[in-house]
């Protein structure tokens, strides 16, 4: 918008990368974004968006200029009426086309040299971030049916998985924020530490198993109608084309019914301590092969009991996505169950933890080296605008956003406790007020008939004392309306 920022250039970082993906100007998210853009906007001051017509993170109002720390809760411990609030704003996303962004159906190449063949689509604001998250992890196509390049992800399995993660949930906050108009809205957490089962796989919260099929969501669940999308990498590997978001069948969950090889628990809260207590932030080849690296334990590719990366096991965050057991256990596909954004919500937070734990310092995150995507300089692919990985190695506060289990004692018990209270309450005050007024009602017919039935009374009276006497009509108002008064 005018008067709050200027195109510019955009400048890509030349660091070297890792031996992972030995390749160069195959992929069309290599120097990400210049396949697509050359010019981007820059926004002057706390204003922020691919056009500057919003704020930055964290900031509100017309001009930018107000900061406002909004707070992520526990979903167990919102009211009912904020979680049904929840989910319908994910049915609504899922049924409305986003307003801003559209897909790309094919790569740049197929495009032609000047763009003169676009190949675009729109698609709902749900399905948006499903198909973010299979773009940036995607396999590379090498040329020719089935010949891609396998060892390669810009968001996972190195050191930008939780930026990256961070960005990705601060878009889909604020896209339902324009979508709903409720600028209070955050997305909740589901505290999976020393869970025996999915505590939120019922039909009240994302879906119970269907009886009939166990890998299917009950029909209870609004979740039941909906259809994925991307779930289908071979397919689009041997055709050399990219997911188009056409629906592929129904979303699947099996909770429990894994490999216990490879996921023998769900994470306890001994694991989560001893990886936040973990000094380096990445190690060695900064893959997932890497020893004693917070990044890599969290992330789930190393034990959260020595450190050591364990191949052909699933911990932390990696063994919900096993667990899960359907939809959510395919990388590019797993953004598709909503428990993603539970999930990944909650190991945002511990990143957090990590980070005011440890407090690093810029120089913590890798400059170089790096696999692909992963360097500090290098812009999150597929995010326009544009974010460098090192910008979002920092506080969540700078951000605008707070976890309430994170609070202090005070302030905790407000947002986890007290507010669920107040929610109930208001729901339960306006059932009383329906009541109330019912009562009121009631009252009034019952004091009118009492009314009637003294003058009847008197006027028996009277006439039985004085024979037959018309009653003064004036008389007789006044001592019904005081009769009334005093009844109410």
């Amino acid at each position: 918008l005018s008067g709050r920022g200027f195109c510019t250039e955009v400048q890509v970082s030349d660091e070297p990368n890792g031996p992972q993906y030995p390749h160069i100007g195959l992929d069309d998210r290599e120097r990400w974004p210049l396949a697509f853009y050359n010019r981007t906007c820059r926004c002057a001051g706390n204003y922020g968006g691919f056009n500057c017509g919003e704020c930055r993170f964290g900031y509100w109002g017309s001009n930018c200029a107000e900061y406002k720390e909004s707070v992520r809760r526990n979903i167990m411990t919102m009211s009912t009426a904020e979680q049904q609030k929840f989910i319908s704003y994910l049915n609504l996303a899922k049924n409305t086309i986003n307003r801003d962004y559209v897909i790309s159906t094919t790569t740049r190449a197929e495009m032609g040299e000047n763009g003169e063949n676009p190949r675009f689509s729109d698609i709902n604001t749900y399905d948006l971030f499903v198909w973010m998250h299979y773009y940036v992890s995607r396999d590379a196509f090498l040329g020719g049916p089935g010949n891609v390049w396998r060892d390669i992800d810009f968001a996972h399995e190195s050191a930008a998985f939780l930026p990256w993660h961070r960005i990705f949930l601060l878009h889909w906050e604020n896209e339902i924020r324009k979508l709903t108009g409720d600028f209070n809205f955050t997305i909740p957490y589901w505290d999976w530490r020393d869970a025996q089962s999915c505590e939120v796989c019922t039909d009240a919260l994302m879906g119970g198993r269907n009886s009939l099929n166990p890998n299917l969501i009950s029909p209870a669940s609004v979740f039941s109608s909906w259809k994925v999308i991307c779930t289908q990498p071979e397919e689009y590997n041997n055709r050399e084309v990219l997911c188009n978001a056409t629906g592929e069948g129904p979303l699947l969950r099996n909770p429990g019914n894994h490999d216990p090889n490879r996921v023998p628990r769900l994470p306890t809260t001994a694991d989560v301590d001893f990886t936040v207590g973990l000094p380096e932030y990445e190690t060695g080849s900064m893959d997932r092969f890497t020893n004693m690296s917070f990044r890599n334990v969290l992330e789930g590719f190393a034990s959260p009991e020595t450190g050591l990366a364990v191949p052909g096991k699933s911990t932390m965050h990696n063994s919900l996505h096993v667990f899960m057991n359907g939809s959510m256990s395919s990388v590019q596909g797993s953004a598709n169950d909503p428990i993603f954004l539970l999930h990944h919500v909650f190991i945002d937070s511990i990143f957090e933890r990590w980070l005011r734990t440890h407090q690093p310092l810029r120089t913590s995150y890798p400059r170089t080296n790096a696999p692909i995507g992963h360097n500090d300089g290098y812009y999150m692919v597929p995010f326009l605008p544009l974010y460098r990985n090192g910008d979002y190695f920092l506080s969540n506060k700078v951000l605008g956003y707070e976890y309430a289990y994170l609070l202090d004692p005070g302030q905790r018990f407000v947002q986890e406790f007290l507010t669920p209270y107040l929610q109930q309450a208001q729901e339960i005050w306006q059932w009383l007020l329906v009541a109330g007024m019912v009562g009121a009602v009631v009252a009034s017919v019952i004091a009118a008939l009492i009314v009637v039935a003294r003058r009847r009374w008197r006027r028996r009276k009277r006439m039985s004392s004085f024979g037959e006497q018309q009653p003064l009509l004036q008389s007789s108002s006044e001592e019904g309306s005081s009769s009334y008064q005093t009844t109410l």
